[in-house]
């Protein structure tokens, strides 16, 4: 997805910027324009439709479960959490959540605060909390956060997530 519209920079300064300025009611609609067009591909399930991202793209992923209730699986790495019951009641997709120890935005007690709401609503929830791992530590740009071994096992993680919710026997060990 082109949240940015075609804007792209490789400086930090112009991409904080160009996140600050992105307003989450477009990019949701932006996300759910992408859901429809999926579905009407004819080299694509709709049943297996499924959402992802890193940060704040895990946050607008689990917001799109939360109005797609076609969405069949999401997974959020290290993205903002939905904290409402009613909107948490309304996500039908799996969910996979992966998550640091260290995360100063979002805590494993949020974390856990979410998966116990989702458990409670009968919810299919899995949740992933890294020791020694802070928010970015999947990405290997950022040296300061990126830690190898997590990074390696929660993609391991997402993919075997992805063959369970479409149905398929996982070939990933």
């Amino acid at each position: 997805m082109d949240l940015y519209q075609g804007k792209v920079t490789a400086d930090p300064t112009e991409a904080r910027k160009l996140k600050r300025d992105l307003r989450e009611g477009r990019a949701i609609r932006d996300l759910q324009g992408a859901f429809v067009y999926l579905g009407h591909r004819p080299d694509v399930d709709p049943k297996h439709i499924g959402s992802l991202g890193w940060s704040m793209g895990g946050g607008l992923a689990i917001q799109l479960a939360i109005r797609e209730p076609g969405l069949a699986a999401c997974v959020v790495n290290y993205g903002p959490l939905p904290t409402i019951p009613e909107d948490i009641e309304k996500i039908n997709a799996q969910v996979l959540g992966i998550f640091g120890t260290l995360d100063r935005s979002i805590s494993p007690a949020k974390v856990r605060t979410f998966e116990s709401c989702m458990n409670t609503l009968n919810k299919a929830v899995d949740i992933a909390i890294y020791d020694g791992a802070g928010h970015a530590f999947e990405n290997p740009a950022d040296k300061n956060a990126y830690r190898p071994k997590a990074a390696t096992d929660a993609w391991l993680r997402t993919l075997r997530f992805f063959d369970k919710a479409r149905g398929a026997k996982s070939s990933i060990a």
